[in-house]
């Protein structure tokens, strides 16, 4: 009984003609997605894998690497031509973000703008999502969302320009 309805349900689905688009776990703006393009050029690489490490005095920092291929549970993300990697163990921390590049005269690097982080460190390379940190005030909470790639090897390298 329960496998023919399990089989309607299946076939009715089908049917059902095509599904809406899910929205991507991290949408990339212009500038980002120019930056990808010509780092993974460069490289003759396939992806940019965006992942997250246990690291600084907030508990999280952004990794950017190099990827041939995509892992078995990662999440592949295509955004204005270029595709990236979110690391299984990162999507939970990343979903909704934005991801920026920005240089300026004294910096060079991808900002991520991050809906989940509850709050940052002074220096801005680490960032809680849990519930059970909360950030002090409107003002911590908005520099929370906003926080730049760590200055990982890979990272530091596609931050620089690269090199």
């Amino acid at each position: 009984m329960v496998h023919g309805s399990l089989a309607s349900l299946a076939k009715v689905l089908r049917q059902s003609g095509p599904r809406l688009p899910r929205k991507a776990a991290v949408e990339l703006t212009d500038a980002a997605a120019e930056r990808v393009k010509m780092l993974l050029d460069k490289r003759h690489k396939e992806f940019l894998k965006v992942g997250v490490k246990q690291r600084g005095c907030n508990g999280l920092s952004y990794t950017l690497n190099y990827a041939d291929q995509k892992d078995k549970f990662d999440e592949v993300v295509e955004d204005h031509g270029v595709k990236i990697l979110i690391d299984a163990k990162a999507l939970m921390h990343v979903l909704g973000t934005k991801m920026d590049y920005v240089e300026d005269r004294l910096r060079s690097e991808f900002v991520f703008v991050n809906p989940n982080a509850k709050s940052t460190c002074g220096c801005g390379e680490s960032f809680t999502t849990g519930g059970s940190t909360s950030a002090s005030s409107p003002a911590a909470a908005a520099a929370a969302q906003q926080q730049s790639a760590a200055p990982e090897a890979a990272a530091a390298a596609v931050a620089a320009g690269g090199q």
